[in-house]
């Protein structure tokens, strides 16, 4: 079930129906209730990634852990759809995503996110993204198996990249299969790592933005990710104007719909802006506090769970390797 979840790409990996109350659903449950459900049901130990996500009028919200399901805005219409999604991004994956099944749903969901553009990248990445979720899916690059056109049902690159230039399906498919055939040797896990290290380095990679105006009224955008807050020019999401580190702020405040970012230096000026609704408001105060609640927590020393959980993942995956070099061994002697 958790690998038919985890193929769904997350979009919708739980419908509930408000009359179903007693197989899945109970009127009593809160939003952490439901939660540890779906983490449950994916074996998914590294919870403080993800949340369950709703659309409510022209924005998105995040159900609360704390607050009975349906005490919060939720949609009324049934069934109700909720989307199971990460909704904070590590700094660096390799380093913090432990689990195969964390690494897996963020690989989905960041190539979702690349192949809708709402992440920037450049064409020669973007065929290098390609190739690795090509391993990923496909295992080891097989001239006898992997002819050519087996690419062609596959979306695997964002629309721009194709209109930049005057090539046909078979020439990007070439591309790519050429690429694909170096990543000869690799598990799934490692090509959908490799994936998330490339894609990790793009400019709007794991930012979420909001338009705001600054006190004297110009429009502007505000970026929230794991490293701080960023402040753009509205027709551009890749360069910030500003920035401002975790670690270099001293607090966050809002009253009405004015936020304070009040830097940690005296010398440095507050910032001020306005976003254009409460609800809005109350999403960049919670992707705030989380980001940067995540962000202390990697400075810390690892808890004893998550180095329980490491220790775990390094002995899985040094026995799938061996796995795997026992298999192409075998292979190699009935070759011959």
């Amino acid at each position: 079930m958790a690998g038919a979840i985890a193929m769904a790409k997350l979009k919708a990996l739980n419908t509930l129906r408000r009359k179903q109350t007693k197989n899945h659903f109970t009127m009593k449950w809160k939003g952490k209730d439901l939660f540890d459900l779906v983490c449950r049901t994916l074996g998914l130990r590294e919870t403080w990634f993800f949340g369950l996500q709703y659309e409510i009028k022209d924005t998105v919200a995040w159900l609360k852990m704390d607050k009975k399901v349906l005490d919060q805005e939720v949609p009324k219409e049934e069934p109700i759809v909720l989307h199971f999604l990460a909704k904070f991004y590590p700094e660096n994956a390799e380093e913090e995503l432990v689990q195969d099944i964390t690494q897996h749903l963020f690989f989905l969901q960041v190539k979702d996110k690349i192949l809708e553009e709402e992440i920037h990248c450049p064409p020669e990445a973007s065929v290098l993204l390609a190739s690795y979720a090509v391993h990923a899916k496909y295992g080891d690059y097989d001239p006898k198996l992997h002819k050519p056109g087996f690419l062609s049902q596959e979306e695997l690159l964002p629309k721009r990249v194709i209109h930049l230039y005057q090539m046909t399906a078979e020439m990007w498919e070439e591309r790519i299969t050429a690429c694909y055939a170096e990543h000869r040797g690799r598990t799934r896990v490692e090509a959908e790592m490799e994936y998330l290290k490339i894609a990790q380095d793009l400019d709007m990679y794991g930012v979420n933005y909001f338009f705001i105006r600054n006190k004297k009224g110009t429009d502007l955008l505000l970026g929230v990710d794991a490293l701080g807050l960023h402040i753009y020019e509205p027709d551009n999401r890749l360069t910030p104007k500003c920035s401002f580190p975790w670690n270099e702020i001293r607090n966050i405040s809002y009253s009405d719909k004015e936020f304070a970012i009040k830097p940690l230096y005296k010398k440095t000026n507050v910032f001020k802006f306005n976003s254009s609704r409460l609800r809005v408001n109350k999403l960049i105060l919670q992707l705030c506090i989380g980001n940067h609640d995540l962000f202390m927590r990697r400075r810390r020393v690892d808890s004893l769970e998550v180095q329980q959980m490491k220790t775990l993942a390094r002995e899985e995956r040094a026995r799938k390797q061996v796995t795997l070099g026992l298999e192409t061994s075998d292979a190699g002697v009935l070759e011959t």
